[in-house]
């Protein structure tokens, strides 16, 4: 039963004969620069940036320190270029968006807890939330982006791996400034 179902699958997706007469055109079937772990490095990018820019976006209203408000907005212009290349990245891919880590909670990522605590907290106690979650989101990206760099095949996904880890790094040594 299972080896007529494959052989069903296989003649579906194999090329069928044509009964016009004209041979098929010729058309080279590139296959995709992009493998497997580019494609899982932006997916999982897209929402940790997500996550980490609403965080960046209560500091104006919550924060009570100015040097924190800075980091918070020089941090979300950051991410928002970060967003919109991982978006074009990922459409270049041709991978479809399914947001498969909608609402996970991952190391790195901002939780939806985190939020809801930040956006209920004023003060120095924001000050702390916001800080200790960017540390972490910036330590677990620098991770992911060096495991892109070291498997991924796509020169586009690759050396935006490499310009995040290089804004990260910079935006750990903001933090460490605080």
């Amino acid at each position: 039963m299972c080896a007529a179902a494959v052989a069903l699958l296989v003649v579906g997706c194999t090329a069928q004969p044509t009964t016009s007469g004209t041979p098929p055109r010729a058309t080279a079937s590139r296959p995709s620069p992009f493998n497997a772990t580019d494609t899982a490095w932006i997916l999982l990018m897209i929402p940790m940036a997500e996550r980490a820019r609403q965080l960046t976006d209560l500091a104006p209203s919550r924060s009570a320190d100015p040097a924190v408000v800075t980091l918070a907005a020089n941090t979300g212009s950051t991410l928002r270029t970060d967003l919109r290349r991982l978006r074009a990245a990922l459409k270049l891919s041709g991978v479809p968006d399914t947001r498969p880590h909608e609402g996970h909670n991952m190391p790195g990522m901002v939780s939806l807890d985190t939020l809801d605590k930040a956006a209920a907290t004023k003060g120095r106690p924001f000050d702390r939330i916001l800080t200790d979650a960017l540390r972490a989101h910036f330590t677990q990206s620098r991770v992911l982006c060096a495991g892109e760099q070291n498997q991924g095949r796509a020169d586009e996904a690759t050396g935006l791996a490499a310009a995040i880890a290089k804004t990260t790094s910079r935006h750990i040594a903001g933090l460490d400034h605080l």
